[in-house]
């Protein structure tokens, strides 16, 4: 008996021993992953953060070599591409997420599955390229629709992916009661089951659109660039990803230092948009549960 009472203890010491390793490295990784972030955000809020002022978000871009001015064209530009990939993507982004959940389970919602799949892992340039052959070309001109088209793209996979996700975690007893009530398959849907699911769909809207907000290279092909304001939809129109890699390759120490002020208001965009989708998600699980 006591052979086996120390044989009991020392399987329970080593499994202690073990859980307590494993912890120690969960931990471990979990402040290496963080290094990356902690010194992106520190150097963001050290070298933008003394660059921001009034002027930089009212007034436009000042002629090369001059000092002074502001990315208020560039900023203004962001939430028109924003916008308009939102118009392209979301609709068909997130009823092709309800098709899958709903209707996806025989060949063709496979293919679609894989379809997505493959053009969520496409580069980004990859895109810029095949809007420019697809909307600059014909039109002959850069432009702010061409831009809102490359983004919308990007967040079509996105969207889809997350909605269907979220649509499939809604019990199948809820729709079961509407249809029991009278209603159509279609009025269960949207008013029922996306009703239980909307807090996870607005999550992977909220995620989707801080993705798309800080790409270059497909803007470079498709809206170029603006040192105007420009509102119309026909015109190449700025934006802050590709008005920082401009300013930040540039020679000029002003540009540069405004190249920081917009890579802080870039991430502190991308901030508020992940802290939004965190508070979309606090009812997500009781709904669905």
């Amino acid at each position: 008996m006591s052979g086996l009472k120390r044989e009991r203890t020392w399987r329970n010491m080593r499994r202690a021993m073990v859980n307590r390793l494993m912890w120690a490295g969960a931990i471990l990784a979990t402040l290496i992953a963080l290094v990356p972030l902690a010194l992106v955000l520190y150097h963001v809020l050290k070298l933008g953060l003394p660059a921001l002022n009034w002027a930089f978000f009212t007034q436009l871009p000042k002629p090369v070599g001059e000092t002074g001015g502001g990315m208020a064209n560039a900023i203004v530009g962001t939430l028109i591409l924003i916008g308009l990939a939102s118009l392209v993507g979301l609709p068909v982004g997130m009823l092709g997420g309800i098709y899958l959940a709903e209707f996806g389970n025989g060949r063709a919602g496979g293919f679609i599955r894989f379809t997505a799949d493959v053009l969520a892992s496409v580069p980004s340039i990859v895109i810029g390229v095949l809007v420019w052959g697809l909307v600059v070309v014909p039109m002959k001109s850069f432009s702010a629709l061409a831009g809102g088209v490359a983004l919308g793209v990007m967040m079509i996979p996105l969207v889809m992916r997350t909605t269907e996700e979220l649509v499939r975690l809604v019990p199948r007893s809820q729709r079961e009661a509407a249809l029991a009530l009278g209603a159509t398959r279609a009025k269960t849907t949207f008013t029922v089951v996306m009703a239980a699911a909307r807090g996870g769909v607005i999550t992977g809207v909220l995620l989707a659109v801080a993705r798309i907000a800080g790409e270059t290279a497909p803007l470079i092909f498709t809206a170029l660039n603006n040192r105007f304001m420009s509102l119309r939809l026909d015109q190449p129109i700025a934006s802050l990803p590709v008005t920082i890699w401009n300013y930040a390759t540039s020679p000029y120490s002003d540009w540069i230092a405004k190249a920081w002020a917009g890579s802080f208001v870039l991430v502190a965009l991308i901030l508020i948009l992940s802290i939004a989708a965190r508070y979309a998600t606090r009812g997500r699980f009781r709904l669905v549960r």
